[in-house]
């Protein structure tokens, strides 16, 4: 039987042998060999560039062979190179060779280009194109080693890589997950990868973006060393395109990591409904009670499955913040505490979690649980700040403006009596719903139908009054907002 990364290409041996002796030299041991492999580099570029890459192979597998240490590039193109090669070609031996060639391509660049990729990495890569191209083939025969023998070597790169996992290996880790939780019929396997996935993501997003707000007060300081004439034109368009791609790349990465979670949390919801969840950690809580990284891993998979009423997350939750309080930790408190109507243990813990979130992407939702909770006190200007605050960071954050709508629009005991106009509030939180659906089409339906059933001033107490269809109008009380009649 055919081992997953047994090495078919004998031009590979060559390879791997180098990889034990490290990098003695970069280019050649003589000022022959280094002139050659030169030449190969370069045919390389110019055959890859070009995209004739069944040309380009032959340098390329030259320069690995002999020296693998000349340029990273011969590395990092390998992957466009084989996927082309193996689409191209038709016969089967020859393809499983190019798919061989492909996977172990990563086993060894960690050792010649330490700096820039790492072991952990390689491996994730391995098993990432063996799942691409063997796993098929794997399940129709029925070659269940080999496909636990991926699922351990994605495990092996996730526990070097950690956060640092790049977001198409997590997408690949997942399949094989599900793969073998059919398999062997385990639910737990599936619990145990969204729960190593989960945990890494979130930190993976929280780290980009605590890059990218390091970032934000440089464009500030670029501006006002333009303004003041400290650097010329051409100084300040170099470094605004470097500032701009570096937050570009930033935000990039979490727009991909959130799309891998997503995709990673519709996998695993079918596999884990709360009683499933309920069931399987209310064994285990009483034997991790001492074990709190485990019971955070507990706690952020139920919460993300919906499951924060369930008696065992709040166990585990409880015996979490009293070890260990910290921002996740005391927004979920805070939730618990609102849905038991305990208010002000509730504004307690919101303000806590916004204290200790290291981004201000991260109190996004914070901001706009303190102001639910406002709300239900009766405390609509805090509650409203809040929901600033929200907006402040977060400017599409359509559910803080349905909230200061919400605001408003119940507002008709505060803004009526003496000369006030009927109902004039409404039109202040007509402004905020349409401004919900303007900016955050995920809110957009709920937004539009709050706006629909506002009550707004009758036509005979605008006459009265001189008002207009179209005129502005500033509504007072505590609102203190204007408006447009209508």
């Amino acid at each position: 039987m055919k081992k997953l990364f047994f090495v078919i290409a004998l031009s590979l041996i060559a390879t791997f042998a180098f990889a034990q002796q490290g990098c003695p030299y970069k280019y050649g041991a003589n000022e022959e060999d280094s002139l050659r492999c030169l030449e190969e580099v370069n045919s390389f570029r110019i055959f890859y560039n070009n995209k004739q890459y069944a040309d380009a192979l032959t340098p390329w597998e030259y320069v690995v062979n002999h020296c693998p240490c000349s340029w990273d590039g011969v590395h990092t193109y390998a992957q466009t190179m084989f996927d082309n090669l193996i689409k191209a070609e038709k016969d089967s031996a020859k393809k499983e060779i190019l798919v061989d060639k492909l996977i172990n391509s990563y086993k060894n660049r960690h050792q010649y280009f330490p700096n820039k990729y790492t072991e952990g990495n390689g491996l994730g890569f391995m098993a990432l194109n063996a799942t691409r191209y063997r796993i098929k083939d794997y399940l129709k025969n029925k070659k269940y080693d080999e496909i636990e023998e991926i699922y351990n070597m994605f495990v092996r790169s996730i526990d070097m890589e950690k956060e640092n996992t790049q977001p198409s290996i997590w997408d690949s880790y997942f399949i094989v997950a599900e793969i073998m939780t059919q398999m062997k019929r385990d639910t737990t396997i599936i619990i145990e990868a969204y729960e190593r996935a989960t945990d890494y993501i979130d930190i993976s997003i929280t780290n980009a973006f605590v890059k990218y707000e390091k970032q934000l007060p440089n464009f500030e300081n670029l501006e006002a060393a333009f303004a003041n004439n400290q650097i010329d034109k051409m100084e300040y368009d170099k470094r605004l395109k470097q500032l701009s791609s570096d937050t570009s790349r930033q935000m990039k990465l979490v727009s991909n990591y959130r799309k891998t979670l997503s995709n990673i949390e519709g996998k695993f919801q079918p596999y884990a409904p709360c009683n499933v969840l309920e069931a399987v950690y209310a064994k285990k809580i009483s034997q991790n009670k001492d074990n709190i990284n485990a019971l955070k891993k507990m706690v952020l998979t139920m919460s993300k499955g919906g499951c924060i009423t369930s008696p065992t997350f709040k166990e585990a939750l409880e015996i979490v913040h009293r070890a260990e309080p910290g921002a996740q930790s005391a927004f979920f408190m805070g939730n618990l505490s609102l849905r038991n109507n305990e208010i002000d243990a509730a504004i307690d813990y919101f303000n806590q979690a916004i204290s200790l979130f290291e981004t201000q992407e991260q109190k996004v939702d914070c901001y706009y649980m303190l102001g639910l909770a406002y709300q239900i006190s009766n405390k609509y200007s805090e509650a409203r700040s809040a929901a600033l605050q929200a907006i402040k960071i977060h400017p599409n954050c359509g559910k803080a403006y349905i909230l200061i709508g919400d605001l408003y629009a119940s507002s008709g005991n505060r803004c009526g009596g003496d000369d006030f106009l009927p109902r004039a509030y409404n039109w202040a939180a007509a402004d905020k719903y349409a401004k919900a659906a303007a900016v955050d089409p995920s809110c957009a339906e709920t937004a539009n139908a709050k706006r629909a059933k506002l009550a707004f001033p009758t036509k005979q107490d605008r006459f009265v009054r001189g008002i207009n269809d179209g005129q502005s109008y500033h509504v007072g009380c505590w609102i203190q907002e204007t408006t447009t009649v209508r």
